[in-house]
């Protein structure tokens, strides 16, 4: 195991804000995705496990303090020259003699911005910066928090692919806090859902969705027409304008679908929901918990 956690618990003052008791395990490759409601102690098991709060329990590792990196929400740079002094100087690196630097420049398209102070780049520009200087280290075990936070969709979409494509069949570990729930769809294999700082679930995507969503789930409007139309079929909890019905086995998947073209209805059939399953997966929780279980 590249790191445990176990029986992990932060306050702050007489709040509890993380309080984690069955131990958790990130090995060496894995890519763990990390959702929940604002408040919901993601920020602060990140810097639990990077030793920038204090907690109660342990974290059990061989990684030293430089084998991990991390990109927190907040990164702010001198203004006063331009960006590619800084990025020598923290990395104690010219920028011509790294080919490792010179690569990742390249890979992000950032050549064009080194010229720039740090307060003249755009939202996308900054966080490929800080990524960048991240990524340089070769870390082990690397956090992204919220790494798309404030940038509008097509940026957010080219940084995720950017990172979907530098990762891929790479050995690194890494632990992704992010509320848009279509980013962990790319990038992550593992889910760890918490809610007032609580582990709700944890445990590899695909097994997740199957425990609290099926096979496969369909997606439609929730309107009069589509509730009267698929009142017969099994309905997982979802956001207030849509339905989510739940496909458990290939016949009923084929039942809902004949049923939704026959009658004309728009539907989207996903597999690999993060949001229907994060949904339903703090309802079952919180079930469990009323019944005493």
């Amino acid at each position: 195991m590249l790191l445990t956690i176990k029986q992990l618990q932060v306050k702050y003052g007489n709040h509890t804000a993380l309080q984690i008791h069955t131990p958790i395990s990130f090995e060496e490759g894995e890519r763990i995705g990390i959702i929940g409601s604002n408040g919901a102690g993601k920020t602060t098991l990140v810097k639990a496990l990077l030793g920038m709060v204090d907690y109660e329990g342990s974290v059990v590792t061989d990684l030293a303090p430089e084998e991990m990196a991390a990109h927190m929400q907040f990164n702010e740079y001198v203004t006063t020259m331009p960006v590619k002094y800084i990025m020598e100087m923290i990395l104690d690196t010219r920028i011509k003699d790294n080919k490792r630097l010179l690569e990742l420049i390249e890979f992000f398209d950032f050549g064009p911005c080194l010229s720039k102070r740090f307060n003249a780049l755009s939202g996308g520009q900054k966080q490929r910066f800080t990524i960048i200087m991240i990524m340089l280290q070769d870390a082990a075990l690397t956090f992204y928090d919220e790494v798309t936070s404030g940038l509008d969709f097509e940026t957010r979409q080219k940084l995720m692919e950017k990172l979907v494509e530098w990762y891929r069949d790479k050995d690194d570990t890494l632990i992704m806090v992010s509320h848009y729930y279509e980013e962990l769809e790319q990038l992550a294999d593992k889910i760890l859902i918490l809610d007032e700082g609580k582990v709700i679930a944890y445990g590899k995507k695909e097994e997740l969705f199957q425990t609290y969503c099926g096979n496969a789930i369909f997606i439609l409007e929730n309107d009069e027409k589509n509730s009267r139309l698929s009142e017969d079929f099994v309905h997982l909890a979802a956001p207030n304008h849509l339905i989510a019905l739940s496909g458990r086995s290939r016949e009923e998947e084929e039942k809902i679908i004949s049923l939704l073209i026959e009658n004309d209805v728009n539907f989207k059939r996903s597999n690999c929901d993060i949001e229907i399953m994060f949904i339903n997966a703090k309802e079952s929780y919180y079930k469990r918990q009323a019944e005493g279980r």
